[in-house]
């Protein structure tokens, strides 16, 4: 059981970063981290917004795993006293 911890922690650790990563790089209305690496030069070209897409839906994959994460991890705590 510890070992399943173990590995839950690291991918709570991981998927916090990589979701505040994301997060960060969306588009705004004031612009943002995502016009630092050309989001603001795409948007104004009219692109079709494909990139936006995918990073909306690798952001939500990713936010998923971190909420089955933090659930795990507390029902482990949770049932590890008894």
């Amino acid at each position: 059981m510890q070992i399943l911890e173990f590995v839950l922690q690291v991918v709570l650790g991981l998927t916090s970063l990589l979701l505040t990563l994301l997060i960060l790089l969306h588009k705004g209305r004031g612009g943002g981290l995502s016009d630092m690496f050309g989001g603001g030069m795409t948007s104004a070209l009219g692109s079709s917004g494909l990139a936006e897409r995918n990073l909306n839906r690798f952001t939500i994959v990713l936010a998923l795993v971190w909420f089955v994460a933090i659930v795990a991890l507390g029902l482990i705590t949770k049932f590890q006293g008894l």
